[in-house]
């Protein structure tokens, strides 16, 4: 008998390397308004807690609030429209998404984009997801267990019967805010050491491997 019924996954640096529109839209942005572009790497460790923490860091510390805000509409709006141009699933997720599906496990996307990227890329590229929840106005942005706990409600699925799978310091703390059990990943975001060093249940390296520990 499998052991859960339902995995919860994080979006950007789990299923989808969605680095470079990230990164282009960032630049786009911030240097219409005459600030300096950050570089890819920058713009991969400023990953995982939201757009809006990312365009803080993106911007110097005394930006003004209302520029702040102006400039981070600017962001939410072009990337909104730029957000699958070069975005792609890693390899092997859309093959593990078909083989849970078919197992009959029930699947939900639970990420700190914003809620309409975050449907538009369902929609784009898992449509056998049943649950996709981005940040909103009305819950708490990861790693908060607002969301996680909204997508369990819709997918009619206790905690225990859940496993949780990231690939950074946030899907982690999430995790273990949300009771559920954690797999992290290695192919995201996060340096493999770094990953290995978060304590999670489990640490995968490929997408199959995930099929083995639930």
């Amino acid at each position: 008998m499998a052991r859960y019924k339902a995995v919860v996954f994080d979006l950007d640096g789990t299923l989808l390397d969605t680095l470079t529109d990230i990164f282009n839209s960032v630049n786009v942005t911030i240097t219409k308004y005459g600030y300096q572009a950050r570089t890819r790497q920058e713009i991969r460790a400023y990953l995982g807690n939201g757009s809006e923490r990312l365009c803080r860091l993106s911007l110097p510390k005394a930006v003004r609030e209302d520029e702040f805000q102006k400039i981070f509409q600017s962001f939410l709006t072009y990337y909104q429209d730029h957000c699958h141009i070069a975005t792609r699933p890693y390899d092997g997720i859309t093959a593990l998404l078909e083989t849970l599906s078919q197992r009959g496990y029930k699947l939900a996307i639970v990420t700190n984009k914003p809620d309409g990227a975050a449907k538009e890329l369902r929609r784009s590229f898992f449509p056998l997801v049943d649950v996709a929840l981005g940040q909103n106005s009305s819950m708490r942005k990861k790693p908060a267990p607002d969301m996680v706990e909204k997508a369990l409600e819709e997918l009619g699925v206790e905690k225990a019967e859940a496993v949780y799978v990231g690939d950074s310091e946030v899907d982690k703390a999430t995790a273990d805010n949300s009771g559920l059990d954690c797999v992290l990943v290695t192919w995201g975001f996060r340096d493999q050491d770094v990953v290995e060093k978060m304590g999670a249940a489990h640490v995968i390296h490929r997408p199959e491997e995930l099929l083995e520990v639930i």
